[in-house]
């Protein structure tokens, strides 16, 4: 019997929903920007001690939900040896690519080729490779940094659903992270061809990267772009882009490039930087 929550997803227009949050999130009036996130701050516990400016310096609740934080807040596992967490979050479920199938939750699969857009030729690069799903909660910092260093290859926005991406949908909606809105972008470094693709979900009101900005959202058309070999290259730890408001990440490495942390497991909490699994090529270039 599905669940009045599950029901509710299928029924909004996510879409509208979404826009609409969007223009309230981005208002730069004073008392109203202030009053969201104070009242946003209480309602999920949020740590304004990491947080690089206060209340009152923000412009808008976009701006905050975005916030950096401060110095050093994150410090950074040994990237020579080790794959780090791109965001701080849950981990979501983590382990290896099957037959195209990447495991959701509870006898729920999706594709790499469904994630990827319909990439077939991506998608088997990946074929008995590993991946980590991480949700990102309303609470955490929600930037989105490099897993591993690598120089950005193609990106492909994938229009789609806005389904919320917590537990309850995970277990409910089929095919969820390859079914909802997204930015899959392709890296190529020292760990081999990997996938960083950044999931949106209900009230999400848009997606930044550092090399594009704002991407355009909630359109019905697939977008694929190439770059040249290494117009964008990044370090491991580098920011790649962020959520304004929102979401999951899905990592995607060949096989033979990642050994995850055999003690991390679904529902375990990550913060970006950390280490998360053992890189196979110890000797290559971080």
């Amino acid at each position: 019997m599905t669940s009045p929550f599950i029901w509710l997803q299928h029924a909004l227009p996510h879409h509208l929903v979404s826009r609409g949050a969007g223009k309230i999130a981005s208002s730069e009036t004073a008392w109203l920007k202030n009053l969201l996130i104070r009242r946003f701050i209480d309602a999920y516990d949020v740590d304004m001690g990491e947080a690089a400016r206060r209340v009152e310096e923000f412009k808008s609740f976009n701006d905050f939900f975005t916030r950096e934080l401060k110095p050093d807040a994150r410090p950074l596992a040994d990237s020579r040896t080790h794959i780090l967490s791109p965001a701080d979050g849950a981990v979501s479920q983590i382990g290896r690519i099957d037959e195209d199938r990447i495991f959701q939750a509870k006898g729920r699969h999706f594709t790499a080729t469904q994630l990827l857009g319909g990439d077939a030729g991506a998608a088997k690069r990946f074929e008995g490779g590993s991946f980590a799903t991480i949700y990102l909660s309303p609470r955490d910092y929600h930037r989105v940094h490099m897993p591993a260093a690598g120089s950005l290859a193609s990106t492909a926005y994938v229009p789609g659903d806005l389904f919320s991406v917590n537990q309850v949908t995970a277990e409910n909606v089929d095919g969820l992270f390859a079914r909802n809105e997204r930015l899959a972008c392709l890296f190529t470094g020292p760990d081999g061809v990997f996938a960083s693709v950044m999931v949106g979900a209900m009230i999400v009101a848009g997606i930044e990267t550092v090399w594009s900005g704002l991407v355009e959202t909630h359109h019905p058309r697939l977008v694929r772009e190439s770059f040249e070999p290494g117009a964008h290259a990044f370090g491991a730890g580098d920011e790649m882009g962020r959520f304004i408001l929102g979401s999951t990440v899905v990592l995607l490495f060949e096989p033979g490039r990642v050994e995850w942390d055999a003690g991390l497991k679904a529902g375990d909490a990550v913060r970006m930087g950390q280490a998360i699994g053992r890189r196979l090529q110890p000797n290559a270039a971080a």
